[in-house]
C-alpha cells in the first residue's frame, strides 16, 4: 500500500493535471509561433489562452489553471534570479547604477500621478509603472502576486501585459532608427534601449541590431533594472503589511525570498553554470505557462471594456520613461 503522503500527491496531480496540461499546451503553441513568426510569445500565449476561456469554468481545468497561473507564475520568478550577476551590475558604474535606479522610482512615482488624474486605482498605478520601469510582463506578473487582488486584478495583469508587450516590440523597431538620427553614440543608444524598453528579448534585439557594444550595454542595463525588482517587490510588501497591521506583522512572500536567495548566490558564483543555464532556460517556459494560464481565465470582453485611461496611463509611462532616459544621457550620466 502506497504511504498516504504518496496517494494525496497522486491525488492532487490527477486534480491538476488538465489545467496543467492545457496551459502547458498552449505554452508550447506560443513558444512554435514565436520562434517562427518573431512575434513576442507572451502576447501569443495571451491570445491563444483567451481563445479557450471557455475552460475556464470547467471543474477538470480550474484547480490546474489556477496552480500554473499562481505556483507556477511563482516558481518562475524565483528562477530569473538566475540571470542576475553582481559582475554585471558593477560593471555600469556607481552613477549608472543610481540613474537606473532612480528611473525607475521616477516611472513608478509617474504611474501614481497619472492614475490618479485618469480616475485609476493605486493597484494599476503599481502594475503599469512597475512593468514599464522594470521588465515588462514579468514584473507586472510579479507585483500582482504581492498586492491585494480584487475583481479587477486579473483583467488589470492580462492588459498591462498585454499593453508593455505591445509597446516593447514596437519600441524595438523605432528606438534604433531614432537613437541613430538623433546622432547618439553606441554606449549612448545602448543605455537608452536598456533602460527604456520593457522586456528583455526586445532590449536584445534593439541592441544589436545597432552594433555590438551597443546590444552589451543594452543587456547590462537592462538585467540591472531586472535586478532591481527585488527590492521593489520588498518595498510593496513591507508597505502594505504596515499598513495593514503593523510592522510586526511582515510577512515576504515566499518567491520574493526565493528570487532574492537565487540572485545572491549566484552574484557570488555558488550556483553551478549547468544550474544557472537550466534555470535561465526554465524561467522563461514556466511564465509562459502562467501566462497561457491567465489568458484562459481572462473574458474578452472585459479587457475591452477598459476605456482608454488604461491605455493613456501606460503609454504616458513610457514616454516618461524615454525623455527621462534621454535627459539622463544629454547630462553626461554615462561619463
Amino acid at each position: 500500500m502506497l504511504p498516504s503522503s504518496v496517494f494525496a500527491l497522486q491525488e492532487r496531480g490527477k486534480l491538476l493535471f488538465p489545467g496543467l496540461a492545457l496551459a502547458l499546451t498552449i505554452a508550447g503553441a506560443a513558444m512554435f509561433l514565436s520562434e517562427h513568426y518573431g512575434a513576442p510569445v507572451m502576447l501569443f500565449a495571451l491570445l491563444i489562452g483567451i481563445a479557450f476561456n471557455f475552460l475556464s469554468a470547467d471543474p477538470a481545468c480550474k484547480p490546474g489553471l489556477e496552480f500554473a497561473s499562481k505556483s507556477v507564475l511563482r516558481g518562475g520568478i524565483v528562477l530569473l534570479g538566475a540571470r542576475i550577476t553582481l559582475g554585471d551590475m558593477v560593471s555600469i558604474g556607481g552613477e549608472g547604477l543610481a540613474t537606473v535606479a532612480g528611473l525607475i522610482a521616477a516611472t513608478i512615482a509617474c504611474g501614481f500621478v497619472c492614475a490618479r488624474f485618469l480616475n485609476k486605482g493605486w493597484r494599476f498605478a503599481l502594475l503599469t509603472g512597475a512593468s514599464v520601469a522594470i521588465c515588462g510582463a514579468s514584473a507586472a506578473l510579479a507585483i500582482a502576486s504581492v498586492i491585494p487582488h480584487n475583481d479587477r486584478t486579473e483583467r488589470n495583469v492580462l492588459f498591462t501585459v498585454v499593453a508593455v508587450t505591445t509597446l516593447s516590440t514596437l519600441a524595438m523597431v523605432v528606438y534604433p532608427i531614432a537613437f541613430s538620427l538623433a546622432g547618439l553614440s553606441s554606449s549612448e543608444s545602448g543605455f537608452l534601449i536598456g533602460a527604456t524598453i520593457h522586456d528583455v528579448a526586445q532590449v536584445v534585439g534593439a541592441g544589436y541590431s545597432m552594433s555590438i557594444e551597443a546590444g552589451d550595454i543594452a543587456t547590462i542595463v537592462k538585467l540591472l533594472r531586472v535586478a532591481m525588482l527585488p527590492v521593489v517587490l520588498l518595498v510593496v510588501a513591507v508597505v502594505l503589511a504596515r499598513a495593514k497591521s503593523g510592522l510586526d506583522a511582515v510577512r515576504l512572500p515566499t518567491f520574493v525570498i526565493g528570487f532574492v536567495l537565487v540572485a545572491g548566490l549566484n552574484s557570488i558564483g555558488w550556483v553551478p553554470a549547468l544550474a544557472a543555464n537550466a534555470a535561465v532556460s526554465l524561467a522563461p517556459w514556466l511564465l509562459v505557462i502562467a501566462i497561457a494560464a491567465l489568458g484562459v481565465r481572462t473574458n474578452l470582453k472585459a479587457m475591452l471594456d477598459l476605456g482608454w485611461q488604461h491605455v493613456a496611463v501606460i503609454i504616458i509611462e513610457t514616454l516618461f520613461l524615454l525623455v527621462a532616459a534621454m535627459i539622463c544621457v544629454k547630462a553626461g550620466v554615462l561619463g
